[in-house]
């Protein structure tokens, strides 16, 4: 890519940007949200037109229209937020566009073997007639990366590609590149997790607000250069927090009981307490229980037995509007379905919960200029970009999304914050501002409960850690004395005494 530039308006996404990559190597693309790392490859997909610049694949100048033009020149795309039918089964997704008829109908039985030749091929093991509103996000990932090497990518981007999953399914992400590099795939992960960068990658490409910082060798380089380039200045990888002891019990759960989709026990008799001035984390293999007991908690899945009490009042099976008033504030693992309304501005999905209210409305008319000077406070203190109040909360990157739900909900002033993968997708900059803000209000006294899949972060910023394991708490332990490999141990069902 040579000299892309893409303007949005009057804001340069990309400007002047060259990246080269080379056949059978895995090339970083790394940079903070909203540096224009997912702009340029979408713009290498076909998604996005260049303002200027030229695209040369195999020393061929080529003008990427669609991605239609591009899957035929063998570059296929893994989104973020995934491009999945979701009431159709796993193979329906893999061939929708490419199907092999037989007669008049769809041949099903070719392509259930299609799909299980190339699962096999680069261990992607998928059921192919599971349907995806049933599977777990890192199964979706799978069919994603399936569905692009079925239309015979030879190039393939994956965009933050391990932000959804868990250490295991990293594990497994890692030997699946091995395997893809190995059979001459190129691979451009676009990614901020350093660690990744270092496991994986042959070089990495740096972008900071919109420009080509550096590139360099990956082996040549470490964590610390990666992280000063691409925010511009030092980040400190360590959590800073004291100790402060808990106060009293702000949210307790009693023998829950919730099912998933499929009306199994997802949540099979759980139990926990979360103290005031406390960060509890809860760590587990993604699709133990976790989607289904934050759904329970505000309002959005029917608990079948147990109880849930907020501040010693009983709030099983309250609706979501009553779960807000009792002074629960969520930032969901979903934020584009859960946490934000795309097609509303950033002014506006900074007040959905409290629209209604003074200043923000005054008999029932809403005061747009209240609303837009209250989100300009918020933009410039949790850092949005780019810094506009009015534009379309889909136009933001991922990360930047992430920050507009946490300023939103960090504002209303909770007794309990449930933050569940509050960092996903962000880069270490703002994973350091998360961080702070989930302390900040444990220092304030409010009772904090982190959902993560990212083990480093339960470790670094939990005070205890429970491990959710099949719908059942397993064990908790202090943060300060847990490490990886006994966390590993229970996420897999091997329990602990520790209390």
């Amino acid at each position: 890519m040579k000299d892309i530039t893409k303007k949005f308006g009057n804001f340069t996404a990309n400007d002047h940007i060259n990246l080269t990559v080379h056949k059978g190597e895995v090339h970083a693309l790394l940079g903070e949200n909203g540096a224009g790392k997912t702009t340029l490859m979408n713009v290498l997909y076909g998604l996005y037109h260049p303002t200027s610049g030229d695209i040369y694949i195999r020393g061929e100048k080529t003008n990427i229209n669609d991605p239609n033009v591009a899957i035929k020149k063998g570059i296929g795309m893994v989104h973020q937020h995934f491009m999945l039918v979701e009431p159709f089964t796993v193979a329906e997704n893999i061939i929708l566009g490419m199907e092999t008829t037989k007669g008049v109908t769809i041949d099903m039985q070719k392509a259930i073997a299609d799909v299980k030749e190339l699962s096999e091929k680069y261990g992607l093991y998928v059921d192919p007639d599971a349907k995806i509103q049933d599977i777990s996000v890192g199964m979706q990932q799978r069919v994603e990366i399936l569905k692009a090497l079925y239309r015979g990518a030879e190039i393939l981007i994956l965009d933050e590609p391990t932000a959804v999953l868990t250490p295991q399914e990293i594990e497994d992400l890692m030997g699946i590149i091995s395997n893809l590099t190995e059979e001459g795939k190129t691979i451009i992960i676009i990614t901020h997790k350093l660690k990744e960068i270092k496991m994986i990658a042959d070089y990495c490409t740096i972008i900071r607000r919109g420009k080509h910082i550096d590139t360099v060798k990956v082996s040549e380089t470490s964590e610390d250069d990666l992280a000063s380039k691409m925010v511009g200045r030092e980040v400190s990888f360590k959590v800073d927090k004291e100790h402060k002891e808990k106060g009293e019990t702000t949210l307790k759960i009693e023998n829950l009981v919730v099912k998933d989709n499929r009306g199994i026990n997802a949540v099979d008799g759980l139990s926990l307490e979360i103290h005031a001035g406390e960060i509890l984390g809860l760590a587990g293999v993604d699709g133990n229980g976790q989607s289904e007991l934050i759904d329970a908690l505000n309002g959005l899945r029917q608990v079948e037995s147990g109880k849930v009490y907020m501040n010693g009042k009983d709030m099983t099976n309250k609706s979501t509007k009553e779960i807000l008033n009792s002074k629960i504030s969520i930032i969901p693992e979903d934020r584009q379905r859960r946490g934000l309304v795309l097609d509303f501005t950033v002014a506006e999905n900074m007040v959905l919960e409290n629209y209604h209210k003074k200043p923000f409305a005054k008999r029932g008319i809403l005061s747009y200029e209240n609303i837009e000077k209250f989100a300009k406070d918020l933009i410039k203190k949790f850092d949005v970009r780019p810094e506009n109040e009015k534009i379309k909360a889909r136009s933001l990157s991922g990360g930047n999304q992430q920050k507009v739900i946490i300023a939103r909900e960090v504002t209303n002033d909770p007794d309990l914050l449930i933050a569940a993968q509050p960092t996903r997708g962000l880069d270490v900059g703002a994973i350091e501002y998360v961080h702070k803000s989930l302390i900040e209000q444990r220092d304030k006294g409010k009772a904090v409960f982190l959902v993560s899949l990212e083990l480093d972060e339960v470790i670094n910023v939990a005070d205890r850690i429970a491990v959710i394991y099949e719908g059942k708490i397993v064990g908790i332990i202090n943060a300060k004395d847990a490490d990886e490999k006994t966390l590993g141990l229970m996420m897999a069902g091997g329990g602990t005494d520790g209390k």
